[in-house]
């Protein structure tokens, strides 16, 4: 880990057994509530994609909707968010995709990229790829360029990097 993701380490609190057992949960909310830590996680995803001239940053419900707003903002860039079906208030774009155990569904309005929109699509955690791998298919869908893929966290062992081709994938936190 470089410096900046050991001195962030520290936001991140372990919650064993949540949701369900057996699962360890990376609660990001100390590091939320604390503007400096906070705004060093924006600045390094800005950073990194600064040169890239993004048109938008894509958000995915919810959390993404968190660093993906500000990482916009200092881009000098638009901020679409990705919902649950029936949140969005225009025509949307659907995407179904496959769940460990079952399927989910997103969508984004049909308008919310203009052709051909270099995006970077933002989350706070990289687990297993699938949600964000839906939701490149969908910006790709309506005609956007996905240039990147920013995270907090990503959760090597579970290798959602391999769902991505080869899209650059910037975390800035690996466990």
């Amino acid at each position: 880990m470089t410096s900046t993701a050991l001195e962030l380490t520290q936001y991140i609190r372990d919650i064993p057994d949540f949701p369900k057992p057996g699962i360890l949960f990376k609660d990001i909310t100390p590091l939320l509530a604390n503007h400096q830590a906070f705004n060093q996680v924006v600045d390094a995803m800005a950073d990194h994609y600064r040169s890239r001239d993004i048109s938008a940053v894509v958000g995915i419900e919810s959390r993404g909707f968190i660093f993906g707003a500000p990482l916009a903002l200092r881009l000098g860039a638009g901020f679409v968010p990705v919902r649950k079906p029936g949140k969005l208030p225009f025509t949307t774009e659907r995407l179904e995709y496959a769940l460990e155990y079952g399927t989910d569904a997103l969508e984004i309005h049909i308008d919310a990229v203009v052709p051909p929109g270099r995006i970077v699509i933002c989350d706070d955690l990289l687990a297993t790829g699938g949600t964000v791998a839906a939701t490149k298919q969908l910006v790709e869908k309506i005609g956007g360029e996905v240039v990147g893929l920013a995270f907090l966290i990503e959760l090597t062992f579970l290798d959602g990097r391999s769902k991505l081709g080869d899209t650059d994938v910037f975390s800035l936190i690996r466990y």
